[in-house]
């Protein structure tokens, strides 16, 4: 007997793109997923405020313009213009949200899990909702010693889903994100550094993990 009230309103999640991409490329990329994944969440796709500086994986694939959330010297232990990326990130979830979660790729992966961390600490995302879940394709940590004491300070505890591909170059600091993360979901895949297609277990794993969150914002919103 369910009532008009407990159909599970759709999570809402705020996509942040790749290093040298832009919000449509990662709305393409993310319509290789099957529609009975695609129809049960929201998700509002960002481009990052930056252009790209330089030249971008995806040309001859994927049209320009191209962005990038910020940018590093050649170890990634330092970054220019990560203040502006996160203040420009809050700026656009309080004109388009609220969010319930955050899904990225790449460079937007690394940001999506480590705002988790910085928002608990108050150093981000303080005029916004608590941010409640994580979809990660193709993460990993912050390398910035200033930045990752803060964001791995604590373990991520909110409910959180990891892609993880066999090829991809990032996969062992994947892992070391992993790692950070309480009861972390993994879908693992055989392709590298991409926005893999699902196979039956792997759609069965999303399919799991969105019910689930489903359920948890029901339940809130019923308190």
């Amino acid at each position: 007997m369910g009532s008009e009230a407990e159909i599970a309103r759709k999570p809402r999640f705020l996509c942040l793109h790749g290093f040298r991409t832009s919000g449509k490329i990662f709305k393409i990329q993310t319509q290789k997923w099957p529609q009975q994944v695609l129809e049960k969440l929201d998700l509002v796709f960002a481009d990052a405020p930056f252009p790209s500086q330089g030249k971008s994986d995806v040309e001859g694939i994927f049209d320009p313009p191209y962005y990038e959330w910020f940018q590093f010297n050649k170890e990634f232990s330092e970054y220019t213009n990560f203040d502006e990326c996160l203040a420009y990130i809050e700026d656009f979830m309080i004109k388009h949200g609220p969010f319930d979660g955050l899904m990225g790729f790449s460079q937007g992966a690394i940001l999506s899990a480590g705002l988790i961390g910085l928002q608990a600490k108050g150093v981000a995302l303080t005029k916004v909702p608590k941010i409640k879940f994580l979809i990660i394709i193709g993460g990993a940590k912050f390398k910035s010693q200033s930045v990752a004491e803060i964001a791995y300070a604590s373990p991520i505890q909110c409910p959180n889903l990891h892609f993880l591909g066999e090829q991809d170059f990032l996969k062992p600091y994947g892992l070391e994100l992993v790692e950070s993360c309480v009861d972390p979901v993994i879908i693992n895949h055989p392709k590298g550094h991409t926005i893999p297609r699902l196979d039956e277990k792997g759609l069965e794993t999303m399919v799991n993990f969105i019910e689930r969150i489903q359920k948890m914002l029901l339940e809130k919103e019923e308190k």
